[in-house]
């Protein structure tokens, strides 16, 4: 007797499935689900038109007249940059480079040239 002998001899064999079929099964199709879910999705975008319809504004006075200051001032600086052209805003830079002390100036690397 060899020592051989007591082991298994076939395949091994994989936890949970007892069956293992050539291939995969094939779902089948089923119509009452595919018009379940077109009605599901055609009765989603009629809500999506009801509530566009009834939007109703939530916002406090206070925030409505802050967002109308906003867009005033956003509409004014838009305004003052394009009124100047690239010219002025050059001469304008130049000016405040100026008006800046030495301080701001780059220093000479080497004192004997």
């Amino acid at each position: 007797m060899s020592e051989y002998e007591v082991c298994q001899r076939t395949s091994l064999k994989i936890k949970g499935s007892a069956n293992i079929s050539s291939g995969k099964k094939k779902k089948k199709k089923d119509k009452e689900t595919k018009n379940r879910l077109e009605q599901f999705v055609s009765s989603q975008n009629d809500e999506e038109v009801t509530t566009k319809k009834a939007y109703v504004d939530k916002r406090t006075p206070a925030q409505i007249a802050f967002d109308k200051m906003q867009e005033k001032r956003q509409m004014e600086r838009i305004l003052n940059k394009a009124s100047k052209t690239h010219k002025h805003r050059v001469e304008d830079f130049n000016r405040h480079l100026d008006n800046l002390t030495e301080h701001y100036d780059i220093p000479k690397v080497s004192w004997t040239k």
